[in-house]
């Protein structure tokens, strides 16, 4: 049994979740003994109390209770983990993959990681299906919202992940994101630059969008910057929108967008989803035949390999109810420029 102790996160350990950091260092620790631990604030990071999901930064202090020195002994059958049809849709939804990262596909309505209320279905969980061969599952670098759909890389080694986490947060990798928003944001290609800060409240994800200016003075609040441009519209009811978050904060487009006054079609959360857009003070939904389901999607993603250093870009197909608002609008895919910020030769 070790004694209480304080370590301090590692310039390459950053942006991860508090319990799974611990696990990984301290594999004797299981998930309900961190939990425990948070609960009576034996754990706690810069002397604060934390949850076990609390995201961790380089630099940061964590203090840690006595842990033992052997590791539980587990059960000895385990009952298979998830259903089969999971273990299916996540396989199937591998978008490419080679001996060190694998790309998925993200369907809408899977989270990327647990959370409240998540339980256990969700891309984190079901790594386990995506070994493939190897010994230890891959692990997520970076997150999509829940009802956000497309392209999600995964590590298949920790010094990939590390390599992809450092890429992510020099912001050397390029996203592009599709969506259908109410309106037509005017000019038609942009930069938003409102700063974002939890709203608080019930609702403890949602992001409130405040001005630049008023970001180094206001408690918890991050500079954040997104570069949009229309790709197409129908007449001034609705824009096929490509998104860059040239940041990476937390519902970054989604709140960005609704600031604009042009909220995501689908977004109950910032678009207010009971609304028709009838063309005066544009509500989240088109109405008719088109899904409430979210309309945004990671498109793309171009980045340079961490062990060949080639550039690769991976592009994902658009999911069902979007591929069908794109038929019944008359748009498609092919029609607009991968990358519609970037002049063509």
């Amino acid at each position: 049994m070790s004694r209480v102790q304080t370590i301090t996160i590692g310039a390459e350990e950053g942006d991860q979740r508090l319990d799974r950091w611990i696990r990984k260092h301290f594999p004797q620790m299981s998930q309900s003994m961190v939990e425990k631990a948070c609960r009576k604030g034996e754990i706690r990071v810069d002397g604060g109390r934390v949850k076990p999901a609390t995201r961790i930064e380089a630099g940061q202090s964590v203090r840690l209770p006595p842990i033992p020195d052997e590791l539980a002994p587990r059960p000895k059958a385990e009952a298979p983990a998830y259903p089969s049809a999971d273990v299916e849709m996540i396989q199937n939804a591998v978008l490419w993959k080679d001996e060190h990262i694998i790309a998925l596909n993200k369907p809408p309505g899977l989270p990327s990681q647990g959370g409240s209320g998540q339980g256990n279905r969700h891309v984190d969980a079901l790594t386990e299906a995506l070994k493939f061969g190897y010994k230890d599952r891959p692990v997520l670098v970076h997150r999509l919202d829940k009802d956000t759909s497309g392209v999600l890389l995964l590590a298949r080694t920790p010094r990939v992940a590390r390599r992809l986490n450092e890429a992510f947060r020099h912001r050397t990798t390029r996203k592009i994101y599709w969506a259908i928003v109410a309106g037509v944001p005017s000019p038609l290609m942009g930069t938003i630059r409102y700063g974002l800060v939890k709203a608080g409240g019930r609702d403890n994800e949602k992001m409130h969008c405040i001005l630049p200016g008023d970001v180094d003075k206001t408690d918890g609040a991050k500079r954040a910057t997104t570069d949009y441009a229309v790709l197409d519209r129908l007449g001034s009811r609705a824009a096929w929108m490509a998104l860059v978050p040239v940041t990476g904060r937390t519902h970054q487009l989604r709140a960005h967008m609704a600031e604009l006054g042009h909220p995501v079609i689908g977004d109950g959360k910032y678009g207010g989803s009971g609304q028709e857009n009838l063309g005066d003070g544009w509500g989240a939904q088109l109405g008719g035949e088109i899904s409430r389901k979210l309309h945004l999607h990671a498109r793309s993603i171009t980045f340079q390999h961490p062990v060949t250093n080639k550039k690769i870009t991976l592009t994902a197909p658009l999911p069902e109810h979007m591929a069908r608002s794109w038929k019944m609008l008359g748009w498609h895919e092919n029609d607009v420029p991968a990358d519609p910020f970037v002049e063509e030769e």
